[in-house]
C-alpha cells in the first residue's frame, strides 16, 4: 500500500498541537563545531534535574507532554553561533553555551521570560526573535525557510509540512511534458552557476530516446567560503530527493545519484539516513505512490576536486574514472552517465523545485526579476559584521546585502563604516570582483554578466581596504592552479604562468612587462580552455585589472604594496613612542638589522631586514610595524 502522506500529516500536525514549548538547537556545521551539540546535551541533562518534561522525539499515536527539544540545520546566522530558538515565542538566542542551558530553561521554558543577555543586540536595542532581527527581517527565506526549523532527519516533520506532496502530484497527476512545462513556465534557471534553464534542460533529456537515464545532484561544491549546498544537504534533505524524485518522473528515469564531497561528513550522513528513511515508507524505491514509477538513490562521496563541479567531469567521477571533463557537445542530456541521457542540477536548483510545484509557476515568477526568477543563497564572508547564510530574491543590490543584512563592512578594528568597503568578490575562484561602483547593481544573472562578474554558486568575501587585491588575485590563482586536471594545455600550464606572474609582482620581481603579459595570457586562458573551469580562472585577474590597476603599478613601478599586505614589498620599522627597549626583537633578528641598547629606543636597517617578520612576532608591545 502507498503511503498515506495526508493521514502522517494530520497526524504529526496534532502532535505537534500537544506540546507547549519547542527548543530548536541549530546542528549546522558551523554551530557544531563551536559546540552545539554539547548545548544539546546539557539542554537534556538539566530539564531532568529540573523536571521539566522534554522530548527529543513526536509521537504521533500518544500525548504529547511538555518541551520539545530538537536539533536543527544550519540557521544563517552563523557569525552569531551556536543558536537556540524557541517556539512559539519567536525567541532567538546567541553564542549560547553549555553553561546557559540551565537559564534557557528556568526562563523561556518555566517562567515565559527572555534572557536578554543572550539575545541579539546592536548597540543598547535588543531583537528578540528572527522577525525582528535586521539579518532575518530583510532576507526572503524561500528554499531555506524551514532548514533552520525542522529536524533535519525526521521525514515525518517534513511530510507534515507538505513534504513530498509535489512529487506525489507529479507522480500521479502531471504527465513527463507538463512537468517541464511547469519548471520551463516558472523561470528557474540551474543554480550552480551557469544559469541555464531547468526545464529546457529537462525537456532535452526527457526526449531522448531509451528505456535508461539518469538524474543526478551535484553537491560538490567546492568555492572557499562557499557552503550553501552544504547547508541544504544538512538542513532539509528530503528537499533534495523530492526535487530528484520529480526530474526523473520529467525525463523518464528510474536511477539517480547524489554527489557530495567527502570532506562534507555530516551532509553526507545526513542524506543516506534520509534516503534509507525514505525508502522505508515507500516514498523512494518502487511503485512510488502506486503510480508505478520507480526510482532509486545512490550516495556518491567525491574526493574533493573542484574540476568535479564540472558536470562531463562529475559524470567520469561517478564511473570510477579520473574526473577530467569532456568537450560538449555531445551534451548530458544525449550522452551521460555510462552514456545515458543524463540531468544534473545543484542542490539549490532540485530544492527549488517542489516548491515551484507546489505554489505553480505563475506565483513563483513573482518573486525576484523577469529574466531571473526566485530567490538565490549566498554565503557572506569576510570584512562584514555579519557572516553567514542569506536567501535573498534575485535583483537585490549588493548594498542591501552588505549594509542591511550583513550589517555593514568592517575596518581593521572591526568598525563598521561604508568607507572601509573596498571590493567582494562573487561566484568564488570563478567569478570576479565587485567594487563601489556596483553597490547598487541588482544581483541577477543577466546584471552580473554584464558587468564582467557571474552569479557562480553565490559565494560573496567582502574585502576592505586592508585588502590587497593582487595577493587576493593571486589567491584564487593558487586554487585554480592547484585543482586544474591538467588535460587541456592553457589551463595547466596557462595558470601555472599567470601564478608565477602574479608571484613576480607580490615578491617585487616584476617588470613593467609583466602586466601586459599577465593580461594578455589571462585572456588566451579564457577563450582557449576546455571546461568552465579554465575559462573561467581568469575572471579575479582580469577584474582586478580591471578596476584596481593603480595596486598593480605600486607594485611593479614603485615596489609597493598600498595595503602593507605584501611582505617581500613591505618595510618594517619600529615606533618610537612604543618601543620599551627590552631588546627581544634584536635578540631574536636573524641578520643583526636591528640595533639599540638595553632600555633605548631601537631602529631597523632597511638595507639589512630580510623581511621575515619575526620581530614583529616577537615584540609584545606592537611596536614593530610594516608599511
Amino acid at each position: 500500500m502507498p503511503i498515506d502522506l495526508d493521514k502522517v500529516a494530520g497526524q504529526v500536525q496534532n502532535a505537534f498541537k500537544q506540546i507547549k514549548k519547542r527548543i530548536i538547537i541549530c546542528a549546522g556545521t558551523g554551530c557544531v563545531a563551536n559546540g552545539s551539540l554539547k548545548v544539546y546535551d546539557e539542554m537534556l541533562k538539566v530539564a531532568k534535574e529540573l523536571k521539566i518534561d522534554v522530548l527529543i522525539e513526536l509521537k504521533k499515536e500518544e500525548e504529547n507532554k511538555g518541551t520539545l527539544i530538537s536539533k536543527s540545520g544550519c540557521q544563517g546566522f552563523c557569525q552569531m553561533g551556536p543558536l537556540v530558538s524557541v517556539l512559539p515565542a519567536d525567541i532567538l538566542y546567541t553564542k549560547v553555551k553549555p553553561e546557559d542551558a540551565k537559564e534557557i530553561l528556568e526562563k523561556s521554558i518555566a517562567k515565559d521570560e527572555i534572557v536578554e543577555r543572550l539575545c541579539y543586540k546592536i548597540g543598547d536595542k535588543i531583537y528578540k526573535g528572527h522577525a525582528e532581527i535586521p539579518f532575518y527581517a530583510k532576507q526572503k527565506r524561500y528554499v531555506l525557510k524551514n532548514c533552520g526549523f525542522i529536524a533535519a532527519e525526521d521525514i515525518e516533520e517534513y511530510i507534515s509540512i507538505g513534504g513530498y506532496a509535489s512529487a506525489r502530484k507529479a507522480c500521479l497527476e502531471m504527465t513527463d511534458e507538463q512537468i517541464c512545462k511547469e519548471i520551463l513556465d516558472s523561470g528557474l534557471r540551474g543554480r550552480g552557476g551557469a544559469g541555464f534553464p531547468t526545464g529546457r534542460k529537462w525537456d532535452l533529456t526527457r526526449v531522448q530516446p531509451g528505456p535508461k537515464k539518469y538524474v543526478i545532484c551535484n553537491g560538490d561544491e567546492g568555492d572557499p567560503g562557499a557552503f550553501m549546498d552544504r547547508s541544504v544537504l544538512e538542513g532539509n534533505p528530503h528537499s533534495v530527493i523530492e526535487g530528484m524524485i520529480i526530474a526523473a518522473k520529467a525525463i523518464g528515469a528510474d536511477e539517480g545519484y547524489v554527489y557530495v564531497r567527502t570532506e562534507y561528513h555530516l551532509a553526507v550522513e545526513r542524506m543516506k539516513n534520509a534516503i534509507k528513511k525514505a525508502e522505508e515508507i515507500g516514498v523512494l524505491g518502487d511503485n512510488l505512490f502506486g503510480s508505478g514509477f520507480n526510482f532509486k538513490l545512490h550516495v556518491m562521496e567525491g574526493a574533493g576536486a573542484f574540476v568535479c563541479g564540472e558536470e562531463t567531469a562529475l559524470i567520469a567521477s561517478v564511473e570510477g574514472k579520473r574526473g577530467m571533463p569532456k568537450p560538449k557537445p555531445p551534451f548530458p542530456a544525449q550522452h551521460g552517465l555510462y552514456g545515458k541521457p543524463t540531468v544534473i542540477n545543484n542542490v539549490e536548483t532540485l530544492s527549488t523545485v517542489p516548491l515551484i510545484i507546489r505554489d505553480g509557476a505563475e506565483n513563483y515568477k513573482k518573486i525576484g526579476v523577469p529574466t531571473s526568477t526566485g530567490t538565490k543563497t549566498f554565503a557572506i564572508t569576510g570584512y562584514v559584521k555579519n557572516t553567514g547564510l542569506i536567501e535573498v530574491p534575485f535583483g537585490t543590490t549588493l548594498r542591501e546585502i552588505l549594509f542591511d543584512i550583513a550589517g555593514g563592512v568592517t575596518d581593521d578594528k572591526g568598525n563598521v563604516s561604508e568607507d572601509a568597503f573596498k571590493a567582494v568578490q562573487i561566484g568564488g575562484p570563478s567569478g570576479a570582483c565587485l567594487t563601489k561602483e556596483h553597490l547598487d547593481l541588482p544581483l541577477d544573472f543577466d546584471s552580473l554578466r554584464k558587468a564582467g562578474a557571474m552569479v557562480g554558486s553565490g559565494g560573496l568575501v567582502v574585502m576592505n581596504k586592508t585588502t590587497c587585491m593582487v595577493n587576493t588575485a593571486k589567491f584564487f590563482m593558487q586554487f585554480t592552479q592547484n585543482e586544474s586536471c591538467g588535460k587541456c594545455v592553457l589551463c595547466r600550464e596557462g595558470t601555472k604562468q599567470m601564478l608565477m606572474m602574479l608571484e613576480d609582482i607580490t615578491e617585487g620581481r616584476a617588470t613593467e612587462e609583466t602586466i601586459p603579459l599577465l593580461e594578455q595570457l589571462a585572456n588566451a586562458v579564457r577563450m582557449g580552455s576546455l571546461c568552465a573551469l579554465g575559462k573561467t580562472a581568469p575572471n579575479p585577474v582580469l577584474s582586478t585589472l580591471k578596476y584596481f590597476r593603480d595596486e598593480y603599478d605600486a607594485h611593479v613601478k614603485e615596489k609597493r604594496c598600498p595595503s602593507g599586505t605584501c611582505s617581500k614589498l613591505s618595510k618594517y620599522y619600529i615606533d618610537q613612542e612604543k618601543c620599551m627597549g627590552c631588546t627581544a626583537c634584536a635578540r631574536k633578528c636573524p641578520v643583526g638589522a636591528i640595533s639599540g641598547a638595553v632600555k633605548q629606543k631601537h631602529s631597523i636597517d632597511p638595507n639589512k631586514c630580510v623581511k621575515c617578520g619575526v620581530c614583529m612576532q616577537t615584540c609584545k608591545f606592537g611596536a614593530v610595524k610594516r608599511g
